[in-house]
């Protein structure tokens, strides 16, 4: 009888140093950038010192961020970029997931399982033909480039995820609005729609990140300063052969994080919502 008030004690004893060891390993990364980023020169560079330590502080490398690059400009670019490849996406991934798991017909788990593998696809195997494809439109060195093609990446995987979301929506809820005189898209938009929110928002959250964090399309595709995205422009400028200017990448790297890391904050309950229904139900 002593030994299972022992037992449990010993579990949650368990359970919560495993989520400080998780909470330490994940925020590191932040509080390292944003330690070098406020650090002078003279210790950042010291290899006698401990890094760990404080001795000054300084926004010197902030102030050449913004100064000396276009820093602004790239926030900027990132954010358009970013903002209308997931609208397209997740446009065409409603229509396409909502189609894939509501409606009957020839061909449609083919098509789903097509959908998913050709997210697989790596990039690196892409981006020669859809190069060719950008320099037939014109597109080459524009963001419009980019916002056209990152949806050939985002809706595949929003697609599959929101088909996974719309199978765990009963069908009975279809069926009475379309037995009230629904059509098929008022049923979807005004039944369907809102209750697969977190789902959308979770891809929507996904399909950000990744057209955030994308670097080779913006790579291959961009090459004036001013037009470059944030992952691009940060290692680009900051980084002059073989010299490295810690501070101010640092201090890139911890606000080029700060968007997506508050836009999974906001919606941290929706998110993890719509990925375990999709998970269960797909």
């Amino acid at each position: 009888m002593v030994a299972a008030p022992r037992l449990r004690t010993g579990r949650k004893i368990l359970a919560i140093a495993s989520v400080l060891v998780a909470l330490v390993f994940t925020l590191f990364p932040f509080y390292w950038m944003f330690v070098s980023a406020l650090k002078p020169d003279k210790d950042l560079y010291n290899a006698q010192g401990n890094p760990f330590a404080w001795h000054g502080v300084t926004f010197a490398h902030f102030e050449f961020l913004f100064t000396q690059t276009h820093f602004l400009q790239w926030l900027l670019n990132s954010t358009i970029v970013a903002t209308a490849s997931t609208a397209i996406s997740l446009a065409c991934s409603i229509l396409a997931g909502y189609s894939l798991a509501r409606l009957r017909y020839r061909g449609a788990g083919v098509l789903g399982w097509t959908f998913f593998v050709t997210y697989l696809v790596p990039q690196t195997l892409l981006f020669l033909p859809l190069t060719a494809v950008v320099v037939k439109f014109h597109l080459l060195g524009s963001l419009l480039g980019l916002i056209l093609v990152y949806p050939t990446f985002l809706i595949p995987f929003c697609t599959w995820m929101l088909m996974g979301y719309f199978k765990s929506i009963p069908r009975e809820l279809e069926e009475s609005g379309l037995v009230d005189g629904c059509s098929r898209l008022q049923a979807m938009f005004r039944l369907i729609l809102p209750l697969a929110v977190p789902g959308v928002l979770s891809a929507g959250i996904f399909a950000f990140t990744l057209s955030w964090n994308e670097y080779i399309y913006a790579l291959v595709f961009i090459s004036d300063g001013a037009m470059k995205t944030i992952p691009i422009g940060v290692p680009s400028e900051l980084v002059r052969g073989d010299v490295f200017f810690w501070g101010e990448l640092m201090a890139g790297a911890l606000l080029g994080s700060v968007p997506v890391a508050l836009l999974y904050s906001f919606f941290v309950d929706q998110f993890v919502s719509g990925l375990t229904a999709g998970a269960v139900k797909g």
